[in-house]
């Protein structure tokens, strides 16, 4: 074929090239066909000869001649597949034309995404080592439906902008495009020209399953290699560990600064395998709840401002570690939650806002899109694509990652259009309420499908209003498996932290909420927003001297452990660390060589082996029938009583708390069963760094009546404690 007749590009797509603007690279660039034959053109900034090769045997189709800076095109022999044999200045390289490859994705992969139900996203888009044709490479795909043009830069080509545009396959709005010989490793971004040519900030990948370390902000292309687990055993068994009738204890961590690594190298997951789970294993939690590890851009953020909801955080390590931890906490019989934040992300340029030019994961209107509080994005939880996005990230944890659970964050500022809001700064529904109904579509879309595929599985909500049915079965619940109880939290919180003297005229934050204690399968939080911001420590909290202080922080503990719901607790609490939670400082084990923060220590432990072990103070945690009062009437001595009860057959537990320093001789509880009453817990022992002040071993029931039982004990309450008796008769 001559000069004359072989297809010209007119100057505007010339220019467009060399500029990084044209539309349609494919349209131009790669091999094409025609009646004299094939032309094959390339656009390779920087090269100084082009020749075309045959795949099979390497033999000349043909050399390229530069027709403009950069650009090459000439005729080749035949159609066979090719390389390209590029002269750069300072190397020779052999590689397939990413133009010779037709689409990447599927037709049913497209038609899911767009149904918002791919629920193996990751899979689909991002970046995925492949082989397509024989040829080793990674596929490339973004969603960015209202770009004019995108591409993909990185490692691999100098991030130069004009080398690998990609094809729109429309009308998905996803852009895609095969890399040959790109591979595990390297890093890249989207560079993405938005309506009216508009360019914006290079872009991370919303769906990289890695990142590089901060304050890079780039995406890596993962491993391809899969994690070869060993719990098969602990899946098959998980849904009876975590259901309403098993003992729930969770310690919450912040990895990153539960430990430091010091001077030591590699991965903060393999040193919490060493150090981590022996120590939770000890002190007998049954989970570990580990604040949002999602890739984020500011540590400050404690995990809570991700922006990579697909990829474990490269602070703590490679991926494949992360898997390795979670692989042996199971090992251990130690379940995982991850806090998991669907309902806003941050304003970072290389993130997810106005995404491909347009608000695309989030409203246009602020009085939708914005929360002023944070200074975050909230997502457009209406639209297809960004509700099957997330729902896909939620299950990418699950599955890909063997999670036991997910902690749902903030849903509160997801439920309602006026969360902190002034009146004129939202929108309400089409019925004229506040009500987020896209939101709640989002919520219960996503319960059930984590009930249907991840069998065992749980999912938490921190919803912090009054909100009917969070943890109800729908259609009209929301159906999460548990929800936070925040209103007993800042209740028993606020009562603890007055003076003993001043407890009478404040009885009812302890009873309150047994009103409503078992309206939701509840966990009790005492989480690491209560010990940060000026809130001070759990131990800081408690009222009075040195020994009252500790005293207090026990007897609170007791009742935690004794009162209806599951429990939570924020690492450094266990230790009664002193002083607020500091993120980028290691808890201060130290304290551990002073008696008294060793007590609290060993008496979290001996709570959560007696919750584990007696049925009655956790089978019937979401049920009525599970507590009844005994004392919560007596006001001027800040005593309550109550009985835990389980299943037929099941052993009560009487729980009585002192909450004054007087200690009190003779007091008379009614009892629901004849006969001894062993004491099972008193926090004032010795143990605990108390004043060992009990009831010798029990007390027998005698037949006075007393708070409506047929008999009654006589105990010794010590001060300031919590004490529990279980019927031996």
């Amino acid at each position: 074929m001559n000069e004359m007749t072989r297809p010209q590009l007119d100057r505007g797509e010339v220019e467009a090239l060399m500029t990084a603007r044209h539309r349609d690279s494919f349209h131009v660039l790669g091999p094409h066909d025609g009646p004299d034959g094939r032309t094959v053109r390339a656009y390779l900034p920087g090269a100084q000869s082009v020749e075309v090769l045959r795949r099979t045997d390497r033999a000349s189709l043909g050399a390229l001649p530069e027709i403009e800076s950069g650009l090459f095109e000439g005729a080749v022999a035949d159609a066979s597949p090719y390389l390209l044999r590029i002269q750069w200045p300072a190397a020779m390289q052999e590689t397939e034309d990413p133009y010779a490859f037709g689409p990447v994705l599927g037709e049913l992969d497209l038609h899911l995404f767009n149904e918002g139900r791919h629920f193996h996203l990751a899979d689909a888009l991002g970046a995925n080592v492949a082989t397509i044709d024989g040829v080793p490479g990674v596929r490339f795909a973004v969603w960015a439906p209202n770009a004019e043009r995108v591409a993909v830069i990185g490692d691999f080509n100098s991030w130069d902008a004009r080398r690998h545009p990609m094809r729109l396959r429309y009308p998905s709005g996803i852009w895609e495009l095969f890399v040959p010989r790109a591979g595990m490793g390297v890093r890249y971004k989207y560079d993405i020209m938005g309506p009216g040519g508009v360019r914006q900030p290079d872009k991370a990948d919303p769906v990289a399953q890695q990142a590089e370390l901060a304050p890079g902000t780039a995406s890596i292309v993962p491993s391809p290699r899969p994690f070869r687990w060993t719990d098969d055993k602990w899946l098959a068994g998980r849904a009876e560990r975590q259901a309403p009738q098993a003992p729930l204890s969770i310690y919450e961590v912040h990895i990153g600064s539960w430990l430091r690594p010091g001077e030591r190298r590699g991965s903060l997951w393999d040193l919490a395998v060493e150090r981590l789970i022996p120590y939770v294993a000890e002190l007998g939690f049954t989970h570990v709840e580990l604040l949002p590890i999602t890739e984020h851009p500011f540590g400050g953020s404690w995990g809570y401002q991700p922006l990579g909801l697909f990829a474990p955080s490269s602070r703590f390590g490679p991926p494949e570690a992360f898997a390795r931890f979670v692989d042996a906490l199971h090992a251990n019989g130690i379940a995982l939650l991850l806090d998991w934040v669907p309902a806003h992300f941050p304003s970072d340029s290389h993130g997810l806002a106005r995404f491909d030019g347009t608000a695309l994961y989030e409203h246009l209107d602020p009085r939708e899109g914005f929360h002023r509080d944070w200074n975050t994005y909230i997502y457009n939880f209406g639209r297809r694509e960004v509700q099957g996005f997330l729902i896909a990230s939620a299950l990418h944890w699950l599955e890909r990652y063997h999670v036991d659970g997910l902690r749902v964050d903030a849903v509160a500022s997801m439920l309602y259009r006026d969360y902190s809001r002034p009146a004129d700064a939202w929108i309400p529904n089409v019925y004229g309420g506040r009500e987020n109904l896209e939101a709640v579509g989002f919520l219960r879309h996503l319960n059930a499908v984590v009930a249907e595929r991840c069998p065992g599985a749980i999912v938490v909500a921190e919803e912090s209003t009054a909100w009917p049915g969070v943890t109800q079965a729908q259609p009209d619940g929301l159906g999460f498996s548990y929800k936070w109880n925040m209103g007993w939290m800042h209740d028993t919180l606020r009562y603890i932290e007055h003076q003993p003297i001043h407890r009478a005229y404040h009885h009812d934050d302890i009873t309150f909420g047994l009103l409503y204690a078992f309206s939701e399968k509840f966990i009790l939080p005492i989480s690491h927003d209560e010990v940060v911001h000026g809130k001070g420590s759990l131990l800081a909290k408690m009222p009075g001297d040195g020994w009252q202080r500790f005293a207090n922080l026990r007897a609170y503990l007791g009742f935690m452990w004794a009162h209806p719901g599951k429990k939570l607790l924020f690492m450094g609490c266990e230790i009664a660390q002193p002083h607020e939670w500091n993120h980028d400082a290691e808890l201060d084990w130290g304290l551990l060589g002073d008696p008294a923060h060793a007590g609290i220590q060993r008496l979290v432990r001996d709570l959560n082996r007696l919750y584990a072990a007696e049925p009655a103070l956790h089978r019937r945690d979401a049920e009525p029938e599970g507590f009844r009062w005994l004392i919560g009437d007596d006001r001027a001595n800040s005593v309550f009583g109550f009985v835990r009860q389980g299943r037929e057959g099941d052993a009560p537990v009487l729980v009585v708390c002192n909450m004054t320093p007087v200690p009190r001789h003779g007091y008379r509880v009614g009892v629901p069963r004849p006969g001894r009453w062993r004491e099972i817990a008193n926090t004032d022992s010795r143990f605990y760094g108390g004043s060992d002040l009990g009831n010798d071993g029990g007390a027998i029931a005698h037949d006075q009546p007393s708070h409506g039982e047929a008999q009654s004990v006589l105990l010794t309450l010590p001060p300031l404690a919590t004490v529990m008796l279980r019927a031996e008769g």
